[in-house]
């Protein structure tokens, strides 16, 4: 009888060092898990504050790509004359087309 019992407890103790191992291992593999996860997360966060930095001087390199001086020297070629006055036609009657 004792020798029965020798085994159940040996049999029990090993059983529940194997779950503590095996629990352990678990636990180890979530932390790492977590802690990688985490650094992604404040990678993907550093990149997206870059991406934006980058953005916001491409769009005002863009703006200033587009500028009025810019148009100014793209037409200049083209042989349009700069506008002294305007003149305005008056139209007497409501009608668009008059008779």
């Amino acid at each position: 009888m004792k020798y029965v019992r020798i085994i159940k407890s040996k049999s029990s103790i090993s059983l529940a060092v194997f779950i503590m191992l095996l629990l352990s291992g678990l636990y180890i593999f979530q932390v790492n898990t977590e802690i990688s996860d985490r650094y992604l997360i404040q990678d993907y966060t550093k990149r997206i504050s870059e991406f934006s930095k980058e953005n916001k001087v491409l769009e005002i390199s863009s703006a200033r790509a587009s500028s009025l001086d810019k148009l100014a020297l793209m037409v200049e070629p083209l042989g349009f004359e700069e506008i002294d006055k305007i003149h305005y036609i008056k139209v007497l009657s409501t009608h668009a087309v008059a008779k």
